[in-house]
């Protein structure tokens, strides 16, 4: 066979004509996306990662449009146009502290996309070339159409509620409703037996067969059981297991619109998001299953109200000025950041205490927990915006044993990470998480905003009250800014 034609020839892929050009084009994207994972993997390498995500999409955008046949390409660039606007705006206004709300509020919309994909296609299979010789959608084609649809209804109300508990519009702390394991699994084995159905129906041509719009309800309405029961202190496992969701909806309506590039970026972030959630969860102690089933962190037996703040007890009060003198004669200080350091924005000033310190010939490390702030990572950002060295930061189980011979653990704005209940109290919702042992250092500093704070999971923290322990009571980041006055 010629060389000209071989490079002309179509190859035949599941009933659908697939130029190798356009396959070829795709490969690339994929690649470049699974580069930018490959980046993202460590703060060092992070920008790049991005670049490569964006090269990645790129492609497989311009090659979608090109190989398309588009109603209205101007129409379509404008919405490009448009989408692309908001989001560098967004991208550019959103503050730190909202980030896990933002990457909530972005799963949700991939989670509604599917759903809205799905629907089109159950309306106009035509138009999307799922059509048998009879005028039916075929059977595989109705499965893609019926989980794609459910995984993305559920991706879409379980980020709706985590959204709302990360903003605080809703209750952090868990919301038990009775029955609900067995509500649950009653409503997943529901859709399940509805999506076989819709398989195996007679009734399957374009927009035939109600059998889509319960699958579509009960998917609501099982993200929403799903997420509820889940406590405030496990919301990071939480956002990055919708992340996984996302990625299999998109992987979903990829089969859909035979579009390679969407199933190869959807089951990427499917798997990568499922890992790191395995990943956290195990660093937490909690079952993978658990979280998948919902409710997680919570226990019916027990309450929040069992550890929080119930009669007054004797704390001590500290200064900037104690917290620059001990840590100055200090040979070794862990610094333990949180959620209230990213409220109070103080990782500069807490890069510029701890350059001061060093230059005292003090060792600063930083301690991170793997759900300390609102999403993974938060903490890492944050520091690495800071310019803090990447070699300064550990992760729990590298530091924990250290510190025993620190000096001074610094806690600015963490709590439920530090919480020795997660060890002690089988009541508390976060027992079974492991956590900082700061309790095993000779001087503790602990800044919060007032003693009246119970952190997200609504639990008191028995750290408050111990005799090494100097509660700093202020913001986070004028806190710091007096240390390192005193410190000069």
């Amino acid at each position: 066979m010629p060389v000209n034609e071989t490079v002309q020839e179509i190859e035949i892929v599941e009933g659908h004509a697939v130029n190798p050009w356009v396959a070829l084009a795709y490969l690339i994207a994929g690649v470049c996306f699974i580069l930018a994972l490959r980046g993202l993997s460590h703060p060092t390498t992070s920008r790049q990662g991005n670049r490569y995500g964006m090269v990645g999409m790129g492609i497989a955008v311009v090659t979608t449009l090109v190989t398309h046949e588009i109603a209205s390409l101007p129409e379509i660039g404008a919405a490009i146009a448009l989408g692309g606007i908001i989001g560098f705006v967004i991208a550019r206004r959103i503050a730190m502290t909202a980030m896990p709300q933002l990457v909530a509020a972005f799963h949700s919309l991939v989670g509604l996309a599917a759903v809205l994909v799905g629907l089109a296609a159950w309306l106009n299979p035509g138009a999307f070339e799922i059509l048998d010789a009879t005028g039916q959608i075929m059977v595989a084609s109705r499965i893609e159409m019926g989980l794609g649809i459910a995984i993305g209804a559920i991706t879409f109300s379980g980020s709706i509620i985590a959204f709302l508990k990360l903003n605080g519009n809703m209750s952090g702390s868990p919301i038990l409703l009775p029955g609900r394991h067995l509500l649950n699994l009653a409503v997943l084995v529901a859709i399940l037996g509805l999506v076989a159905t819709y398989a195996l129906s007679g009734a399957g041509g374009p927009g035939e067969g109600l059998l889509i719009v319960w699958i579509t309800l009960l998917a609501f309405v099982i993200g929403f059981l799903l997420i509820i029961p889940i406590g405030g202190a496990d919301m990071p496992v939480v956002v990055s297991m919708l992340n996984s969701y996302s990625g299999w909806a998109a992987a979903a309506m990829g089969f859909t619109l035979h579009n390679t590039a969407m199933i190869i970026t959807g089951a990427l972030v499917g798997s990568s998001g499922a890992i790191l959630s395995y990943i956290m969860c195990k660093a937490m102690n909690r079952s993978f299953v658990s979280v998948i089933a919902g409710g997680f962190g919570a226990d019916a037996t027990g309450s929040a109200g069992e550890g929080g703040i119930g009669e007054p007890r004797p704390w001590k009060r500290g200064s900037a000025e104690d917290a620059a003198f001990l840590m100055k004669e200090a040979e070794n200080v862990i610094i333990i950041p949180g959620y209230g350091m990213a409220v109070a924005q103080a990782q500069h000033a807490l890069r510029e205490m701890t350059d001061m310190l060093k230059d005292h010939g003090v060792s600063v490390k930083f301690a991170i927990h793997p759900v300390a702030g609102r999403m993974p990572g938060h903490m890492n950002v944050l520091l690495a915006e800071a310019n803090v060295p990447y070699d300064d930061v550990f992760e729990l189980e590298d530091i924990n044993s250290e510190f025993a011979q620190a000096d001074v653990a610094f806690i600015i704005g963490a709590n439920d990470v530090v919480n020795p209940a997660a060890r002690t109290d089988k009541s508390s919702p976060i027992y079974g998480m492991p956590v900082f042992d700061v309790e095993k250092a000779k001087t503790i500093f602990f800044i919060k905003r007032s003693m009246g704070g119970q952190g997200y999971a609504g639990v008191d923290n028995e750290v408050f009250y111990m005799d090494q322990t100097m509660m700093l009571l202020a913001d986070a980041k004028k806190m710091v800014e007096e240390i390192v006055k005193t410190l000069d």
